[in-house]
């Protein structure tokens, strides 16, 4: 192997220790930059930002899994409702599908976790130790004070951002309420007072944070991502992806400012597409499962060729159908619209659904032990338990009905029955038949449960019999 193919580290051969080669990437900026930095901490701070908004007087998103109600400005969803949740899961799946059909690893570049916490840590590098020169300098220099010193800063800068990043990931769960506004005294220190799940949480993200955005890096793109590993499977010919023009760029090689060498090509061989890749590919190899197109090398090589006097777009967005078949790109094509047809009927379906939920339920389940008895008056009686539970936001009365039937009446042990938001309660009820009135067998009844104010109803059947065991 030759000395100049020797820092073109295939993908295969990426060392899975993250240590021991470590990628310094340089910070360029661009078109392309600009736009990933904005949607990248625009989404951090959605993130950091969405435990506190607060909506009817309760955290607006909270996922309180110790009471299984999870609640999404204004709308309560129970265990029963996981449907919506495996919806919402399937829904992002084909979204990030169709995305990658069209653009490739756009995701990966511009919105991905791991992509935006590493480039946030490799900031905090920059700002206590320098640019990429610096720092790989920093690395390979022998332990000082300094060094020492600098190390501290930057470690400590990275645990602080990792238990933030851990804490508002636990307070869509705990609750922003319980988890920074509880607090013990052990001696003379404050403590904060959580239960163990929530200690247990704190440090699996936080560690996982830390060893990822600190450590894992590129190597979290390249070795353990899956996402990588089966995006070829999805890209076609008219698939968007970050690709070097072999034919204008070869055969490459340096040369003086404003002279332009007929034997060779427009690449100049500054090795700044290398310099500034986060995952320290080279494009000029082809498309690697190392790429997550996040640009860097488009918005660092086109400002190489504005400084050079040549043409922007050696290195570009473009197509396989465009770079190699010399042809139109075909933007409409049969896996994209399906896609979007699969997309525009999950997604009119789940609104449908949202738009239809009545934030009642009610459950009618028969007494199993007897399905019907002989009372004193004669009357042929039937029990269940009606289970209530009130899905809504806000504390609500309600109140049980039978739905008129000849010769049949109900008993209830409550008139009303209060619900706190969220709040079930199993009932139980009586329903009568005049034997003298009603037909022998089973007979369909209905029971029906509004809201005190009438806003909210809903209606169950079940069956009344007249066959004892």
């Amino acid at each position: 192997m030759s000395a100049q193919q020797s820092n073109k580290i295939p993908v295969q051969q990426v060392d899975l220790d993250a240590t021991k080669h470590r990628v310094h990437p340089r910070f360029v900026t661009g078109f392309y930059q600009n736009i990933r930095v904005i949607t990248m901490y625009a989404l951090l701070a959605a993130f950091l930002l969405l435990p506190w908004l607060r909506y009817n007087d309760r955290q607006a998103i909270w996922f309180d899994v110790p009471s299984q109600h999870y609640y999404i400005f204004g709308m309560t969803f129970l265990t029963q409702d996981f449907y919506f949740i495996a919806a919402f899961a399937i829904i992002a799946a084909f979204t990030l599908f169709m995305v990658t059909v069209y653009a490739g690893r756009v995701w990966c570049g511009y919105a991905c976790p791991q992509t935006i916490w590493t480039h946030l840590y490799q900031y905090v590098e920059k700002w206590v130790i320098g640019d990429r020169n610096k720092r790989m300098k920093f690395d390979k220099s022998p332990m000082s004070a300094s060094k020492v010193f600098k190390r501290t800063v930057v470690y400590a800068i990275w645990f602080l951002l990792s238990v933030i990043t851990a804490a508002t990931f636990v307070s869509y769960v705990a609750g922003t309420d319980s988890l920074y506004h509880s607090w013990q005294t052990v001696g003379l220190i404050p403590i904060p007072d959580w239960p163990t799940w929530v200690w247990v949480s704190m440090f699996i993200f936080t560690f996982a944070t830390y060893a990822n955005a600190g450590y894992m890096r590129e190597q979290m793109c390249v070795q353990i991502c899956p996402y990588g590993r089966f995006q070829s499977v999805m890209f076609d010919k008219d698939t968007l992806i970050v690709s070097y023009d072999y034919e204008r760029g070869e055969p490459r090689g340096a040369r003086k400012k404003g002279t332009n060498p007929e034997h060779l090509g427009d690449c100049i061989e500054c090795t700044m597409c290398v310099q500034v890749c986060p995952t320290g590919i080279d494009i000029r190899d082809g498309l690697q499962v190392g790429c997550i197109q996040c640009a860097a090398c488009i918005d660092a090589c086109n400002e190489v060729m504005d400084k050079v006097g040549y043409p922007r777009g050696l290195i570009r967005y473009t197509t396989e159908r465009q770079l190699a078949e010399k042809e139109p790109s075909r933007v409409l094509r049969p896996r994209l619209f399906a896609y979007l047809t699969l997309l525009a009927v999950l997604c009119g379906g789940v609104i449908y659904a949202l738009t239809d939920r009545v934030p009642l339920e009610i459950d009618i389940r028969r007494d199993r032990n007897q399905l019907s008895s002989i009372n004193n008056q004669g009357m042929i009686e039937n029990s269940y338990i009606v289970k209530l539970t009130n899905k809504t936001q806000d504390a609500h009365t309600y109140t049980i009905t039978l739905a008129p039937q000849k010769g049949l009446s109900l008993e209830l042990r409550f008139n009303d029955v209060p619900l706190e938001a969220g709040e079930s309660f199993d009932m139980p009820v009586s329903i009568y038949g005049d034997p003298d009135v009603i037909d022998f067998g089973q007979t369909p009844v209905t029971l029906n449960v509004s809201s005190e104010n009438g806003k909210y109803k809903v209606s169950k059947q079940n069956i009344f019999t007249t066959q004892g065991q």
